[in-house]
């Protein structure tokens, strides 16, 4: 799917059932590191284990989910990370991102209305390794990668209410 079609799947608001919403708006906030998180999660909320795992599975395999697990510091575990940027044409904009949504370092690819119209976020499992990464992107792509390292970090607790 092209990420001009992903984009137009994902920008339809789902009719979210209460059940489903207190397990997104939940959920954004972190499981507890406890020996049951789940069932310390849906004892929160007023629901089962089961029922939060079978929503969540139902979520992610109906794609209004795309990811469910943790958030991972690259660099704090000694790996390298940064954002990325490529500038491609509208008529080879879908062979691209199936070209760089192929490299397990990639994430976080999304299309910006913008002259660089392709971002991503590499994490790699050493500093070193980002400048590989890019460059066997641009060889495969035949594009440019433009990398941004980070030189401040912010701390934002990004959450999204439903």
């Amino acid at each position: 799917m092209s990420a001009t079609a992903e984009q137009h799947r994902h920008s339809e608001v789902p009719n979210f059932t209460p059940v489903e919403r207190a397990i997104i708006n939940r959920l954004q906030t972190g499981l507890p590191l406890t020996r049951t998180p789940y069932k310390d999660v849906a004892e929160e909320i007023g629901i089962t284990e089961q029922v939060l795992l079978d929503h969540l599975k139902a979520l992610l395999a109906d794609g209004t989910l795309t990811r469910f697990g943790p958030m991972f510091h690259a660099g704090e575990m000694g790996g390298g990370l940064t954002l990325a940027a490529m500038r491609i044409p509208e008529h080879d904009f879908e062979r691209v991102t199936e070209q760089v949504n192929r490299f397990d370092e990639v994430a976080h690819n999304y299309r910006r209305e913008h002259e660089l119209n392709m971002w991503f976020v590499l994490a790699t499992e050493t500093p070193e390794a980002i400048a590989n990464t890019i460059s066997r992107i641009e060889n495969l792509t035949g594009y440019p990668v433009y990398n941004m390292p980070k030189e401040q970090e912010f701390h934002v607790h990004l959450h999204f209410p439903i």
